[in-house]
């Protein structure tokens, strides 16, 4: 799997590469699409919740530009494969990861029990508007689509930050903003399932 990534261009990184190598994402693919772990192809995972292939995974990752030491926000725990893979990259760095649906927090909370990180702080809240208890973070990124990239959000990142969101209701643009110089940059079309919430959609 990592080799096709690398050679398709979506793992640009050679940390995200470390860290796919040392988690297996069967562990938090459902056992019922186990035969489809390791193909680069979106699978659910429980309610309207899913995880992103591996692909886009790669090369969002690697565009957040991850570095040891961090303090990270990602919206949108999911099965936890991504909370996974950034810890590895940022420890002792740490990671909070929200999730507004319980029952999809209480899957990635199993999945990730399957390792003994002690950087991970998995919260049960509406994470569309950020969570401000851990703030300010060096990097924010956003697992599901969102109607813009919120004031909230970039208020919680360091003056250096960067985030990373799909934007866009049915298709989105993944964009990269940078808190330094205040600019947006598409970086590819992507399609995710909504981040709902106070600053995400409302449905």
């Amino acid at each position: 799997m990592v080799r096709r990534l690398k050679e398709t261009g979506f793992l640009l990184s050679p940390l995200v590469e470390k860290a796919m190598l040392s988690v297996d994402r069967k562990i938090f693919v459902p056992e019922r699409y186990a035969e489809d772990a390791y193909y680069d192809v979106a699978l659910p995972i429980k309610n309207q919740s899913t995880i992103s292939a591996p692909g886009i995974v790669a090369f969002m990752l690697s565009h957040l530009d991850l570095e040891k030491g961090h303090n990270v926000l990602e919206v949108g725990a999911g099965s936890g494969y991504n909370a996974a893979l950034i810890a590895k990259i940022i420890y002792p760095g740490k990671l909070t990861t929200t999730e507004i649906d319980g029952e999809v927090l209480e899957v990635a909370r199993k999945n990730l029990a399957h390792f003994n990180f002690k950087n991970i702080a998995l919260v049960h809240c509406d994470g569309s508007a950020g969570y401000e208890k851990n703030a300010p973070y060096d990097r924010i990124i956003v697992t599901g689509a969102m109607p813009k990239i919120p004031d909230s959000l970039k208020s919680q990142l360091k003056p250096d930050g960067l985030l990373l969101a799909p934007v866009g209701q049915y298709f989105q643009k993944l964009i990269l903003y940078s808190k330094s110089n205040d600019s947006y940059k598409e970086l590819l079309d992507v399609v995710f399932v909504p981040i709902v919430g106070k600053d995400g959609f409302k449905f």
